[in-house]
């Protein structure tokens, strides 16, 4: 298909389905089905971790074709609770999917992520491949140590402004190691403290979405019901590196390297830059590879939404990318 022609959202629709679903003792998890009940299956899996699903997201895929599945992730959007960083790992979130997939009755499914929903579908079909179609995986995240200190400390290159406000949430005297200077205040028991970290962390990640930063994202970011799942996670996971061996995800590729896959990738993403969706290319040389020239990380700038339409129709008629 050409990069030409115009892939546009699919109209708003409502799941015909929700639920909660209690994984353990702790969290319990936000579920919907929307589009055909009858139709091919598709995951949607979203970013953060932390971020959540939001109506929007549906909107890749073609309703009368797809059934499209999406959850909250442990301690995201409206799972419960809210942020909760216990008894949460890449491990238990691949689990949670498996439990997922039995109790809609789901075969095999489409894997669709990004970002971080890029990172968890690598790892979810690495551990799962049997019950994989395929892979649409946009603004690649292998959570390596490289790219996690990109995101605390290489992102003031291109928004030095930004990430002055971020390391300015934390005193002086610790700026050397933001991580752990958030990972500190996120996950103390003062609400005050960890809300305004969270909300920090999150406005941070928000300013830089976009090739031209949006005050509605930014807005988003920063409310109470986004900004702690984002900023408490994100902080998780990068402390503990996703709980993978580092690069797992590029190690273990082969394991799914026979299915059908593309990769979505902004040109001038800052949050994650190009170069893990090429060295994830190189890896996976039978995976689509499109490099979006006018675009930032996130999956809502039009020419990334483009071709996340673009691959999702293509799938829906030929079960493979070009």
């Amino acid at each position: 298909m050409s990069d030409t022609l115009s892939y546009p959202l699919f109209p708003e629709i409502e799941p015909y389905r929700t639920g909660m679903l209690p994984v353990d003792d702790l969290h319990t998890l936000y579920w919907e089905e929307s589009g055909n009940p009858k139709g091919q299956p598709v995951l949607f899996l979203h970013g953060g971790p932390g971020a959540g699903t939001s109506p929007g997201h549906r909107r890749f895929f073609d309703p009368a074709h797809y059934r499209i599945v999406m959850f909250d992730q442990r301690g995201a959007g409206k799972s419960t609770p809210l942020g909760e960083y216990r008894q949460n790992t890449t491990q238990l979130l691949i689990a949670d999917i498996e439990k997922i997939r039995a109790m809609l009755g789901v075969e095999q499914w489409l894997v669709f992520g990004g970002s971080w929903g890029s990172t968890l579908a690598l790892a979810y079909g690495e551990t799962h491949p049997e019950v994989c179609l395929g892979f649409i995986l946009r603004g690649i995240f292998l959570c390596t140590k490289t790219e996690v200190e990109w995101f605390v400390n290489g992102m003031k290159y291109f928004y030095p402004e930004v990430h002055q406000r971020f390391a300015e949430g934390v005193p002086e005297q610790e700026r050397g190691d933001l991580l752990q200077a958030y990972v500190k205040r996120l996950f103390c028991d003062d609400p005050a403290i960890y809300m305004e970290a969270a909300r920090n962390w999150s406005r941070y990640e928000g300013s830089c979405l976009f090739l031209k930063p949006q005050a509605a994202a930014i807005a988003n970011f920063e409310s109470d019901e986004v900004s702690l799942g984002i900023g408490r996670l994100e902080a998780h996971y990068m402390l503990n590196a996703a709980f993978m061996e580092d690069d797992a995800l590029i190690s273990n590729v082969a394991k799914i390297a026979h299915l059908p896959a593309v990769i979505v990738q902004g040109r001038y993403d800052v949050i994650c830059p190009p170069v893990s969706a090429y060295r994830l290319h190189q890896a996976w040389p039978t995976a689509a590879f499109h490099l979006i020239g006018d675009a930032g990380h996130a999956a809502m700038e039009p020419g990334i939404a483009n071709a996340l339409v673009r691959a999702t129709e293509e799938f829906k008629k030929q079960a493979s990318f070009s």
